[in-house]
């Protein structure tokens, strides 16, 4: 259960900095208003409290672990908000990163 639970909180992540970030870029780049900007300042906040929750009390295995869930959730963004079509080099690069938050975050440990 505690894998299921540091899964979801890592997809609860992305959601909140991903899509935090993807208000701020639409609220500037896009000139879509500070009302966008401060959405994604309110998600990007939030986003920093979720990693406290993890099962794993080491911040920086967290953190490492998280960068491979941005890599692969920040290109799945692309493609469902707007409309970016990951080459085969993406998805290879997302399943590598992939693959390591999963040894980083759940390898056994002899402690």
């Amino acid at each position: 259960m505690s894998v299921l639970r540091s899964a979801a909180l890592f997809v609860l992540a992305a959601l909140l900095e991903i899509g935090g970030a993807w208000l701020v870029w639409q609220g500037v780049r896009e000139h879509k208003g500070w009302l966008w900007a401060a959405g994604g300042v309110l998600a990007l906040g939030a986003y920093g409290f979720v990693a406290t929750f993890q099962p794993d009390a080491h911040f920086g295995r967290v953190l490492a672990a998280y960068g491979g869930i941005f890599v692969a959730g920040s290109l799945l963004w692309g493609v469902v908000a707007d409309g970016y079509r990951p080459d085969r080099w993406d998805v290879v690069g997302a399943l590598i990163c992939l693959a390591g938050m999963a040894v980083i975050m759940y390898a056994p440990r002899g402690n």
